[in-house]
């Protein structure tokens, strides 16, 4: 199946850059971008996303409410829009037949809405794909799974300002962090339920890996970090693996990694390729 209907929901940061990615590639035309925005948004995304796509799509259409977007019919959506984007439109879009590429993947910490989104999926046959975001890639968890790997460690370290607007402002005096300090030490599932918009990586990690329970986490202020910096140490009985990702964050959002929109450019580049279905 060729991908010539595209969605998207939200019309922030990581949806800009994926629109923007996506006309730098210079593919042949979709039928149709349609974005799903905030009725807050609506106004100013319809303003800039129809100008921003340019040859992306010869027909692009905003809409703030859930059957306007579902009436253009998307081949594929991406979310680009946070938790409760997940919550509130996942399960009718697959169960429309669309095929959903989450980014905000520490929704799915809600084991009952991730058990309603499965049965979605198998359902209508569409399907529910995890983007790698700031990780680039989920082959060396799948694997270390694969291999009988039992634990999964997750650093997270990024400057303090990254961290306002979250709990750490009630752990941490972010002003005064002089020295890398952890705030919060835990596992998977409660690090992004407690830390929606700067966690989501956490639960990716869970997700393709050994689950939420074995995935450990820390969460780091560092005043010295200029990017946000993602270490993880995997052991499993086949190998251990350790290493550090440098991501820069979006100029317009310090709490998200750059990196994201550029893997969902490559998923959603690689679905507009002939003959290849999700």
């Amino acid at each position: 199946m060729t991908i010539k209907r595209l969605g998207i929901i939200g019309s922030g940061a990581i949806a800009a850059k994926l629109i923007e990615v996506l006309v730098g590639a210079g593919r042949a035309p979709l039928d149709v971008l349609a974005c799903l925005t905030s009725q807050r948004s609506e106004d100013s995304a319809r303003d800039w996303i129809p100008a921003l796509s340019g040859t992306l799509a010869r027909n692009v259409a905003v809409f703030s409410d859930l059957a306007g977007f579902l009436a253009a019919r998307p081949q594929v959506v991406v979310e680009c829009a946070g938790h409760e984007s997940v919550r509130a439109y996942a399960e009718p879009l697959l169960a429309s037949g669309a095929h959903v590429l989450v980014v905000s993947t520490g929704a799915l910490t809600d084991e009952a809405l991730h058990q309603r989104l499965i049965a979605a999926s198998k359902a209508s046959g569409a399907k529910l794909i995890l983007s790698a975001g700031a990780l680039t890639s989920l082959d060396f968890l799948s694997t270390a799974r694969l291999a009988g790997a039992s634990k999964v460690d997750y650093t997270s370290r990024k400057p303090p300002l990254a961290w306002w607007g979250t709990d750490a402002e009630t752990m941490i005096d972010l002003d005064g962090v002089k020295t890398p300090t952890v705030f919060f030490e835990g596992d998977a599932r409660k690090a992004a339920a407690q830390f929606p918009k700067n966690a989501n990586v956490a639960a990716t990690i869970a997700l393709a890996g050994v689950g939420f329970a074995d995935t450990h986490v820390k969460l780091m202020a560092d005043p010295s970090c200029t990017s946000n910096i993602h270490e993880i140490t995997v052991r499993s009985t086949a190998a251990e693996t350790a290493f550090r990702i440098v991501g820069k964050p979006a100029p317009d959002n310090p709490k998200t990694s750059l990196s994201t929109a550029y893997s969902l450019a490559r998923e959603v580049l690689g679905m507009m390729e002939a003959g290849r279905a999700p």
